[in-house]
């Protein structure tokens, strides 16, 4: 199966609660500190996790200051953030903040923005919280393994003036591809994995165990923060006959909206801030169902009702954040550009259905998709080159490379992307937030503001943003084992 199901050892007992994910380690000010910096260390290095319920025993991992998922970096909007990077592993690391727009020196690529942190180092990453909203943290140094051992945390940043909730709980969501007896399998970076779907695991986990139950009470208001932290799975979580408000995805306040078909799909690396309403009756049990893909439903955890209420009826509060300060793109005067995301199993076979192969590595192209296409035969020498996934023709061999595209600073910019493959890509754009303007040419609803979008297969989606963070950047798959196998790509803010 492309999809393992989850076993039967997903089915214990778990608190997932605000306290299962544990506070960073506040560092003293320096005695030069400005009044609104924030000081924090963090540790990479080899740990053992109770991922599996018992009777198993810990799984080796890897993870920051001996937690998983790492610790809560939690901080204010306008507050400045020192990280102080110390590598206890074998080998070299980096940290990326995913979502957060920071200067391109500590964005936290190797090579491309900075040396790798090596044995034995420390690097200190420093940047202004300019954006509130739901981040997360994990490195970008071989992230195919680092991350799928457990390199990751969450990185909170709160807003001034907050939505009114009862309680705010933060999950993060992973899996893991583990054997009988809970050991890691070895099997990172396969072929396989590479060419399909990515290492989609076959144990779930929530803030790092296997969930069983959330306790809550009846009229409860939840502010629940989902990072999906995962290599590659896609989640569509059904909350049963609860009825979640989308306030906020990847970070980015949005028109509070009920999920569509009632589902909240998070690929890789994505996020979602819900209003979660305590609606069901006291005492009772509602299972939180993962329906992301068909026939492979499975219970991830069950919301268990106290018997005693705190309300009977859902409060009557505001829900809307407000936004960040994000620059409007012009669409009238935007510069369009256009990427096409090839390869994988079936790729030949998907380029053959949508007219042709890649083509060429244009830097700005207004003509559609047939003035990047080329014939099959395109395709096949990409394939023979070494290459499983490419972009505009091309198959990332590591992170630096010349820039496939080059945007004037501070003018608006639209990329029509073209998912010309079989699979899902979840796409990653750094340094930036843009705007999800069409998907197919029907303009979205919300427009919603996303550093990733995740593209189903043959699907055409435009996005557009100001290009005002001055820089090389990385484009690419998030889904780990696309990005490490070509899918990846430069381009530049001048």
């Amino acid at each position: 199966m492309l999809y393992p199901r989850v076993p039967a050892l997903t089915r214990r007992t778990f608190l997932a609660s605000a306290a299962a994910v544990s506070a960073g380690v506040v560092l003293p000010p320096r005695s030069d500190a400005g009044a609104g910096l924030r000081e924090f260390r963090i540790r990479a290095g080899p740990g053992r996790a109770q991922i599996a319920p018992e009777p198993h025993g810990d799984t080796p991992i890897w993870c920051y200051d001996g937690s998983l998922p790492g610790p809560e970096i939690r901080i204010r909007q306008g507050e400045r953030l020192r990280v102080a990077v110390e590598n206890k592993l074998d080998e070299e690391t980096t940290v990326h903040w995913h979502g957060l727009r920071v200067p391109n020196a500590m964005d936290g690529v190797p090579h491309l923005t900075q040396a790798p942190i090596a044995p034995g180092e420390t690097f200190a990453y420093e940047f202004d919280a300019v954006d509130a909203g739901t981040f997360w943290y994990h490195p970008h140094h071989r992230s195919f393994e680092q991350v799928g051992r457990g390199l990751y945390g969450p990185l909170i940043v709160e807003e001034a003036d907050p939505v009114r909730v009862d309680r705010e709980v933060t999950w993060v969501l992973s899996d893991w591809r583990l054997t009988k007896t809970a050991e890691m399998r070895e099997d990172f970076g396969n072929r396989h994995d590479m060419m399909h779907n990515g290492r989609v695991g076959n144990t779930v986990t929530i803030n790092g165990r296997v969930p069983d139950v959330f306790q809550v009470r009846k009229g409860q208001r939840i502010r629940l923060r989902l990072i999906n932290a995962a290599n590659a799975r896609i989640f569509g979580l059904d909350f049963g006959n609860h009825q979640p408000a989308i306030i906020a995805l990847d970070g980015q306040p949005v028109e509070p909206h009920a999920p569509e078909g009632g589902l909240v799909v998070l690929g890789p690396a994505m996020r979602a801030d819900l209003i979660l309403d305590m609606t069901a009756d006291a005492g009772s049990r509602v299972s939180v169902i993962d329906r992301f893909y068909e026939g492979l439903e499975y219970r991830l955890v069950d919301l268990a009702y106290a018997d005693n209420p705190l309300r009977q009826a859902a409060p009557d509060w505001p829900v809307a954040l407000p936004p960040n300060p994000l620059p409007e793109p012009d669409l009238a005067s935007a510069v369009r550009h256009e990427v096409t995301f090839n390869g994988g199993m079936m790729g030949a076979v998907v380029m053959q259905e949508m007219g042709g192969s890649m083509g060429n590595r244009g830097e700005d192209s207004s003509g559609a998709m047939g003035g990047m296409m080329g014939n099959m035969g395109g395709m096949m020498n990409m394939m023979h080159s070494g290459g499983i996934w490419f972009i505009n023709g091309v198959a990332a061999e590591g992170h630096v490379m010349d820039p496939m595209l080059t945007l004037a600073q501070n003018k608006s910019h639209v990329i029509a992307m073209t998912n010309a493959t079989a699979w899902h890509h979840p796409i990653h754009l750094h340094g930036h937030s843009f705007r999800v303007i069409s998907r197919n040419g029907k303009p979205t609803r919300h427009r919603e503001w996303q550093d990733t979008v995740l593209m189903s297969p043959r699907e055409r989606v435009e996005i557009a943003f100001v290009a005002d963070n001055p820089g090389d950047w990385m484009l690419h798959c998030h889904i780990l084992e696309h990005q490490a196998a070509g899918m990846m790509g430069v381009f530049r803010v001048a």
